[in-house]
């Protein structure tokens, strides 16, 4: 038995060799396809319409995403908040002096208005405040200006109208503010709450001057599109055909830059800039009309960082120039600016013929077309509509929120 084991051990491995030498092949041949496998482009996941993420249904302007910062972002962060956003409007306040009630839907401050109405038909708005991920204070310095209110009553009426709320309420003192937001949109809207100091820190701003060298915080306030309704014309897009005017501006000089606008370019050939302002009533729309014509619509900074003239340009197809300095654009976290408008400062106003002449008419195209897919972003309906600008401002505040959330800054 002894002098057999050697020899049956080896009849009994004499196989294994070729097993492993056939196993080494296979893992071979299967690592070289894999491998071969790797370098061809990854084929697109199946899925069947039912199954398909919500997020990716994207609205047909989405189909040249470069506007958009990102747009699966965007479009799925939308979706949740329609399904889940909730914000709590403070009850208290006569409804028939600044509270809960917009100001006019007309002007360069309807923006305010709209807004105030907005909320209240929206699906967004919610009885119940433990169900509230944000708290509307419903004060409107547009409608105190209009009732003719001095800046000194203003600032105490707001005082007043706040304290009040936070000693009535426990919402302000779970954050200390940072759920509660205030809108304005008039150039005087911002100084009216100068007397709370701790609301200016730590509550949401929506203004339509956000202008960040003077306390507004990119990462907390919200630009709010200071747009002229109603627009006197239809909107302005696919005639490019049509825009022979290099440049144009014209309107008041009550700013530095204006002047110098008016001052450096008023005589060019070129460029038709006045430094009067065309009135919006005579004739046959003159002023509006010139819109049509541009190729780049001027909107330097006026008594603030902001101007209607954006959104004017905007509805008109004519590409916005933006000149100011300290502006955080409306929608800059979701809009890509400088896919549809010229973004320059305030020196540049010196070299402002080169610059535009320096645009090839192939670029020009490409920010027109992207301007029009961004048009219903800059304009309010009442009851709102997808998208609009009151949508994009509450998509901002949905995602101050989810941000916060998950700090435990906002219950």
């Amino acid at each position: 038995m002894a002098g057999r084991l050697p020899g049956a051990a080896a009849a009994g491995t004499a196989p294994l060799p070729r097993a492993l030498l056939l196993l080494a092949a296979l893992a071979l041949f299967s690592l070289t396809f894999l491998s071969l496998r790797s370098l061809r482009p990854a084929a697109a996941p199946s899925l069947a319409l039912d199954d398909t993420p919500r997020s990716l249904f994207l609205p047909p302007s989405f189909a040249r995403p470069s506007v958009y910062h990102s747009p699966e972002g965007f479009a799925s962060g939308y979706a949740e908040m329609e399904q889940s956003f909730k914000v709590y409007i403070y009850p208290d306040g006569d409804p028939k002096t600044f509270y809960q009630t917009p100001r006019k839907l007309t002007g360069k401050y309807s923006s305010e208005g709209y807004f105030f109405q907005n909320i209240r038909e929206s699906r967004f708005r919610t009885d119940d405040p433990d169900q509230a991920h944000l708290f509307f204070v419903p004060i409107s310095p547009h409608k105190m200006r209009g009732k003719g209110t001095s800046y000194e009553n203003m600032t105490i009426i707001v005082k007043d109208y706040v304290e009040g709320l936070i000693n009535k309420y426990p919402y302000w003192n779970r954050t200390l503010g940072a759920d509660h937001f205030f809108v304005t949109c008039h150039d005087v809207g911002v100084r009216a709450f100068e007397g709370l100091p701790f609301m200016v820190k730590n509550s949401i701003r929506v203004v339509c001057s956000p202008s960040y060298n003077v306390d507004f915080i990119p990462h907390k306030d919200i630009a709010l599109p200071q747009v002229l309704q109603p627009f006197a014309l239809p909107e302005g897009g696919n005639d490019v055909e049509n825009r022979t005017t290099l440049g144009f501006w014209a309107g008041h000089r009550n700013s530095k830059i204006r002047v110098i606008l008016a001052r450096v370019w008023e005589n060019d050939t070129e460029l038709a800039i006045s430094n009067n302002r065309i009135s919006r009533a005579i004739g046959e729309l003159v002023y509006q009309k010139q819109f049509y014509r541009t190729k780049f619509c001027i909107c330097p900074g006026g008594s603030q960082v902001n101007s209607a003239r954006i959104s004017d340009s905007i509805h008109y197809g004519c590409v916005p120039v933006i000149l100011s300095d300290y502006y955080d654009l409306p929608f800059n976290d979701i809009l890509d600016w400088r896919k549809f408008a010229v973004v320059l400062k305030e020196r540049d106003v010196y070299q402002l013929k080169s610059i535009l002449k320096s645009i090839s008419q192939e670029e020009f195209v490409a920010l027109h077309k992207s301007l029009v897919q961004i048009q219903k972003h800059f304009v309010w309906h009442s009851p709102p509509l997808p998208y609009d600008a009151f949508h994009m401002v509450m998509i901002s505040g949905f995602d101050f929120t989810i941000h916060h959330e998950i700090y435990g800054l906002v219950s």
